[in-house]
C-alpha cells in the first residue's frame, strides 16, 4: 500500500478522520467521538484498506458477444 494522507476535523464531540490513498486519491471517512482519536484513524485507515482490496479492473472496451 502506498502513502496514506489522514485529514482531522473537529464538530463538536465528533472527530472525522478522512484518509486518502496517495497513489490512487480513493478516500474513506470515519467519525467517532473526540476522545478517542487512535480509534477513528485506525477505523478510516481500515475502510481505505478494504475499498482499495474490492477494486475490481476497468473493464474491457467492446461489446460481448
Amino acid at each position: 500500500m502506498s502513502e496514506i494522507y489522514l485529514e482531522l476535523l473537529r464538530n463538536g464531540n465528533f472527530l472525522k478522520c478522512t484518509a486518502v490513498d496517495a497513489a490512487t486519491g480513493e478516500e474513506a471517512i470515519a467519525i467517532g467521538p473526540l476522545n478517542y482519536p487512535e480509534g477513528v484513524k485506525r477505523l478510516a485507515i481500515q475502510k481505505l484498506r478494504n475499498k482499495l482490496s474490492g477494486r475490481r479492473p476497468p473493464p474491457k472496451p467492446g461489446i460481448i458477444v
